[in-house]
């Protein structure tokens, strides 16, 4: 999956902010929608989509969508 794609799907884990905001610098854990919930709807994308699994801990040591995507993609 490319860097674009990802983005279009990391998008659609947040239902109410506009996709149009997420871009690979967007610093996902600072938006007002950002949760627990959202975490785990994300372990589950990356789980569904690339058969990895990342915890919440990686996750909060990924600062913008691209760290996410890169830490994807090293395991």
């Amino acid at each position: 999956m490319e860097l674009n794609d990802f983005i279009m799907n990391f998008a659609d884990q947040f239902d109410e902010t506009d996709a149009s905001v997420f871009d690979k610098d967007t610093r996902f854990r600072d938006l007002d929608e950002w949760s627990s919930l959202v975490a785990m709807s994300l372990i589950a994308f990356v789980k569904t989509s690339f058969n990895k699994v990342v915890t919440g801990k990686e996750i909060r040591s990924c600062d913008t969508v691209e760290d996410l995507y890169k830490l994807v993609l090293s395991k």
